[in-house]
């Protein structure tokens, strides 16, 4: 398509030109000085391949429960109750693998079936808890702080009751494979998966730059598109390239062949790669931006949230959607709880713990607005690991749990004064 009859804007800066948020450009830059501190301080081994795997798969549970609480904030309401629910989908799909189903079904352990039932009932449960959630919101008109912060209280001991309070485990080996390092892509899998990633993102500014131009719109000069598809590219081929850099141990490897019955060849080196939980945030972080930008769902959301009173008066059933946006977060729960209850191999009585109070800082500090009506999903993933690089570097200097939760939180509210005066200054609502 040429672009010599599309009118193109004249701004007056280079970022402007490219078009960036500038929040967003400096939640980057603030992940940056994080990472760059942590890793002098702890003598270079904050940014090593096997600490940001383990960066890696510690977010992805805060980070997919914080795509949905995204839609919560955006719709002017808050849910406390995601740790505790996330703990009870746990609970229930941790006894479906170890109890219920091979006692029911006759189902042994180790059956294909096992890990996907499981999976399913965890995800029907988190849908159906947070509906209810929803209809007592939206229908009855409790506020959704007191709501969810009962919820908060009834599903984090509903599920001490569903185990009596034991650890559950261990669980299914295919139900693991979801928790990050006992499931992983290897090499030549993760780099066909960051290609395909690279291309589809290469077509999306494609595709957006032809719908601005066949819509009369100024369009970026090809040189900004070209910078910014060199920063994407450069971006996920150089997270699947430090991810492949983390090597098996050969004690491991050993072990793996001999579970097989072979020999393991001499020099043999293979590489973890990308996790699948890593896979199933990504799934998770394309199918919420369509759902908020190209979906009726996502328009409604946004609409209420800006202004609820002109949302109703414009047919929009605000009622229904509180409890449609609410059954989402209960199902993003319940996909939380796979993940972190995989990556630890069993369920227990403190998963999820304070997951609430990190999944609402990671929406406010992605830039998502507490008055509604302003958020993003990648800017919410974003925010789940600037907050757990913060854990984790102040982890690796040792420096205690409670004065971690003190710049946590000391954090959380800079972030939010930070928004409140961009947004006087900008003039953004």
């Amino acid at each position: 398509m040429s672009d010599i009859a599309v009118p193109t804007a004249k701004p007056r800066s280079f970022l402007e030109t490219l078009e960036i948020d500038l929040r967003l450009l400096g939640m980057v830059g603030a992940f940056i000085v994080i990472c760059l501190y942590f890793h002098f301080d702890t003598g270079g081994r904050f940014l090593t391949p096997r600490n940001i795997f383990n960066l890696t798969i510690q977010t992805v549970s805060v980070a997919i429960m914080a795509t949905g609480m995204v839609f919560i904030i955006v719709t002017r309401h808050i849910d406390l109750s995601v740790g505790a629910l996330l703990a009870t989908c746990s609970a229930v799909m941790a006894m479906m693998q170890t109890q219920w189903l091979p006692q029911t079904l006759g189902l042994g352990l180790g059956h294909p079936l096992i890990p996907w039932l499981a999976i399913l009932t965890g995800l029907v449960t988190g849908a159906v808890v947070g509906a209810f959630h929803g209809y007592l919101v939206g229908y009855l008109m409790i506020p959704a702080f007191i709501v969810t912060l009962g919820g908060l209280l009834v599903w984090r001991n509903v599920a001490w009751y569903l185990t009596s309070g034991q650890t559950i485990g261990p669980l299914d080996p295919t139900f693991r494979q979801f928790g990050g390092i006992n499931g992983t892509l290897g090499q030549t899998g993760s780099w066909v998966v960051g290609i395909l990633c690279t291309l589809a993102a290469l077509a999306a500014l494609w595709n957006a730059r032809r719908n601005k131009a066949r819509h009369g719109f100024p369009v970026k000069p090809l040189w900004a598109e070209g910078v910014l598809a060199a920063v994407i590219g450069i971006a996920i081929l150089g997270f699947v390239a430090i991810l492949n850099a983390y090597q098996v141990p050969e004690r491991v490897l050993a072990r793996n062949f001999a579970a097989r019955g072979e020999e393991m060849p001499e020099g043999f080196t293979a590489a973890y790669g990308l996790p699948i939980s890593v896979l199933v945030l990504i799934f998770v972080a394309i199918g919420m931006t369509l759902i908020a930008r190209r979906t009726r769902l996502g328009r409604y959301i946004f609409a209420t949230g800006g202004n609820p009173d002109a949302a109703e008066l414009s047919g929009i059933n605000t009622r229904l959607l509180t409890v449609k946006v609410f059954a989402l977060m209960g199902a993003l729960c319940a996909l939380s709880a796979v993940v972190a209850s995989a990556r630890l191999s069993n369920h227990s009585n403190d998963i999820g713990t304070l997951d609430e109070l990190r999944v609402i800082a990671a929406a406010v500090i992605g830039g998502t607005a507490l008055a509604g009506g302003l958020g993003t999903i990648h800017g919410a993933i974003l925010g789940a690991l600037i907050m757990q690089s913060l854990q984790s570097g102040m982890a690796m200097v040792n420096v205690d749990a409670p004065l971690q939760n003190i710049v946590v939180g000391a954090v959380l509210v800079a972030a939010v004064l930070i928004d409140i005066i961009y947004r006087r200054r900008t003039g953004a609502k």
